[in-house]
């Protein structure tokens, strides 16, 4: 089973990051526990899930597309008795899904749109977590989904200045534009976030000049995700 958990560093940080920034937005509930179990066996399931679709062989997978939805199964059961308005939170993750689906099937998974399709559905999730964390801002939510997607959309075309894009001149100064632009709308929409934009912003720009390897790259952006989520605790609330 172990091969069939994706062990992509960044995914890891989608999956975690949005959540708590839901809890930080709301507060802490005891449901909280059992639908962050549901989130990730949901992203352990899509996984062997786009793999089947990718290479057609779903028989490599039906082990641990197996395992994972049946311990899925009965925490959706209980969530849906708990809290049947969370039903509506899934509604805008199926076209996103089927972006995902298509992508998978074309054995395209690196596209851009792709990354960007996966990085709003992990980004949802701040929404199920507020409401059932009763949370009182609707605003707070919204701001802090929209600081997760601007966030982990220009991590995506950084780690890709690092990877297949290390030799494209082009890509390297749009993934730097883009950081730019995003610090200085951080000065009208977070200026108490402003230190930590420009911290990524200086990431971007830096570290694709360097020998550093994609796999140190991963761990270090686990660093920049608790810098973010640590900086969002004490400077934005």
């Amino acid at each position: 089973m172990k091969k069939y958990i994706p062990n992509q560093h960044g995914a890891w940080a989608m999956l975690v990051l949005p959540f708590l920034f839901g809890v930080a937005a709301s507060s802490w509930q005891p449901i909280h526990i059992p639908l962050f179990i549901c989130w990730l066996l949901i992203y352990l399931f899509s996984f062997p899930l786009l793999q089947g679709v990718k290479t057609g062989k779903f028989e490599r997978y039906e082990k641990p597309l197996k395992v994972y939805g049946i311990l899925l199964l009965p925490i959706i059961v209980h969530l849906v008795i708990t809290e049947p308005a969370l039903l509506w939170f899934v509604l805008p993750l199926v076209p996103l899904f089927a972006v995902n689906l298509y992508y998978a099937k074309a054995k395209n998974e690196r596209a851009l749109l792709n990354d960007i399709s996966a990085i709003l559905a992990f980004c949802l999730i701040i929404y199920p977590v507020f409401y059932v964390g009763q949370g009182e801002s609707w605003r707070t939510a919204a701001e802090l989904f929209l600081l997760a997607v601007l966030y982990f959309v220009g991590t995506a075309l950084y780690v890709k200045t690092i990877i297949r894009e290390r030799k494209n001149i082009h890509f390297y100064y749009g993934s730097v534009l883009y950081h730019l632009l995003v610090a200085a709308a951080g000065l009208f929409l977070f200026p108490s976030l402003i230190v930590p934009l420009l911290i990524l912003l200086l990431r971007a720009a830096i570290l694709p000049r360097t020998a550093i390897t994609a796999k140190r790259t991963g761990l270090i952006e686990i660093g920049f995700s608790l810098m973010l989520y640590v900086s969002v605790l004490v400077l934005y609330f």
